[in-house]
């Protein structure tokens, strides 16, 4: 089961980072980097699943390829943007952290401006 792959690495990285920490508090920010690097590399087969289900289905409904796109490109976004701030937050930069945090909020609306407009021209194509 890979969910206990993952779990025992993110134990002994967070036990190992508790005795890094102490002597190199700088190495202990890349050992953090390191694991969730490879945490992301252990489910990357799972997220690739999922995008071609995502995408067959999307056929299958004739759904317009844009959608798709446009959805998977905000659920990237705040998927980086959570390891950006949390990587902040390990360094201790809680103001950084909340600053890529908004950030990615700010990127999502603009991304998901296009499907507002095509919902709003729907509804106001159906309206006398």
């Amino acid at each position: 089961m890979e969910v206990l792959q993952i779990v025992g690495l993110a134990l002994v990285a967070a036990v190992l980072l508790i005795l890094i920490r102490q002597q190199r508090p700088e190495l202990g920010l890349l050992l953090s980097l390191a694991c969730g690097a490879l945490i992301f590399l252990l489910v990357l087969d799972q997220i690739g699943s999922v995008v071609r289900l995502l995408e067959e289905l999307a056929t299958a409904a004739r759904v317009d390829r844009l959608y798709l796109t446009t959805l998977l490109k905000i659920v990237g976004v705040s998927y980086l943007a959570e390891f950006g701030a949390q990587v902040c937050r390990d360094a201790g930069e809680q103001a950084i952290a909340s600053r890529v945090e908004m950030a990615g909020k700010v990127l999502i609306v603009v991304l998901a401006m296009p499907i507002a407009v095509a919902v709003l021209e729907a509804i106001t194509g159906l309206l006398p």
